[in-house]
């Protein structure tokens, strides 16, 4: 199984470069908050100590970075060899229902109550999506190898960034750069850790892998990333067959020992705070379906459905292993701090009675017509996750 998949990776890896990205230079006068780190590292690096190839790729100030050169590898492809979707169209949902199967993954992200859904099939193949959700200028982003969709503000003090991939990792995970500095951005955190803007971190927003068949029921006035993106790719087939099978083993990792607490390729729900993280594999998940939390300080509530594909399993995503989906949400309401269970065919609050969709939608009840409150949460594979952040606590219920 796993030759065969180092194979199948590589032979992704050769079919996905090429193309070459526009600018995407629509924006909006708003601003978002971002927060600055300090650099832990500024030196003048000796040429060998740079990943092969980048001086000739880049005009990044290599002189900045707040991590050690020796952490970053080649995933492959060349900067941009992979390329990013930079004039993205949309789609309505019943012309995406054409192709699009109930259990299929899409990332939904609502901004400002504008839905948008963005098929896996195509992610996995461009891995980066230069957009506007909801007025907001943003970079709808996915790192395979990891698992990983996070959704970023690309606005930076007086900077509209758009991204591409640099052909290099960390850890497994993405490392983009932005074409206006060329700063290198890791997607596991936001994080510049290389060139001019080293230390600044982006703005995150919700988002969550959600089924095809969730998103048009919930949303059917939504819209959906066409498969019209100006690059030639076999859409709806997985180019990472087998790669999150459990006995599986993370693919160009070189980073610190995998925490032993959860098996390397576990899928866990992630939700962290400032000085607060914490890990909710999807396998306790189903069974409990709901998991009332306290995550830096903030009540959330994790809540588990059954019906969405892996992307990541099969040859065709459509007929890959069910591996359900969950998403995360205060569990504050009107200044009420409520209590969720799985009866053990609905989801209600315990203060109410109310009942509720896996999507954070009240059905019936007191609050019915009312959502909860989302917050940022990430599917990763535990590898990834915890060679960020160690320090991260496990749910149990």
């Amino acid at each position: 199984m796993w030759q065969w998949l180092v194979v199948g990776i590589s032979l992704f890896l050769l079919v996905a470069c090429g193309g070459t990205p526009t600018t995407n230079s629509s924006a909006t006068d708003e601003r978002a908050t971002h927060s600055v780190a300090t650099p832990t590292v500024e030196t003048t690096p000796e040429a060998e100590d740079l990943p092969p190839g980048v001086q000739r790729e880049f005009s990044t100030d290599f002189t900045r970075h707040s991590v050690p050169y020796s952490e970053i590898l080649s995933g492959g492809p060349p900067k941009d060899g992979i390329p990013a979707i930079d004039a993205p169209r949309y789609i309505s949902v019943d012309e995406a229902d054409e192709w699009l199967r109930d259990r299929e993954p899409v990332v939904l992200v609502v901004l400002n109550g504008d839905a948008r859904a963005f098929p896996l099939q195509i992610l996995t193949w461009h891995e980066i999506v230069n957009t506007e959700v909801g007025g907001i200028p943003v970079a709808v982003t996915f790192c395979p190898l990891c698992n990983t969709a996070i959704v970023f503000d690309r606005r930076y003090h007086d900077m509209m960034l758009d991204f591409g991939t640099t052909g290099r990792l960390r850890y497994s995970n993405l490392i983009m750069y932005d074409r206006q500095t060329e700063s290198w951005w890791q997607q596991a955190t936001g994080e510049a850790i290389v060139g001019e803007l080293t230390g600044a971190v982006l703005t995150t927003y919700p988002a969550a892998i959600v089924s095809w068949a969730s998103f048009k029921t919930t949303y059917p006035d939504g819209l959906v990333l066409s498969r019209e993106t100006g690059f030639n790719r076999a859409y709806g087939r997985n180019p990472y067959v087998g790669y999150d099978d459990i006995d599986s083993r993370p693919f160009l990792y070189d980073g610190p020992t995998i925490d032993g607490r959860l098996p390397p390729m576990a899928r866990v729900l992630t939700v962290a705070g400032d000085t607060d993280a914490v890990a909710f594999p999807y396998d306790v998940l189903a069974e409990v379906r709901v998991a009332n939390a306290t995550v830096d300080g903030a009540p959330i509530v994790v809540f588990w459905s059954p019906g969405t594909a892996s992307a990541l399993d099969g040859d065709l995503i459509a007929e890959s292993r069910d591996v359900g989906t969950a998403l995360a949400f205060s569990r504050v309401l009107d200044g009420r701090t409520l209590t969720f269970i799985w009866d053990g065919k609905t989801i209600r609050d315990t203060d109410t009675n109310t009942q509720w969709s896996p999507l954070g939608q009240a059905l019936t009840g007191e609050w019915q017509g009312r959502t909860l409150e989302p917050v940022v949460s990430i599917n990763h594979f535990w590898f990834s996750w915890a060679a960020f952040r160690p320090d991260t606590r496990i749910f149990a219920p």
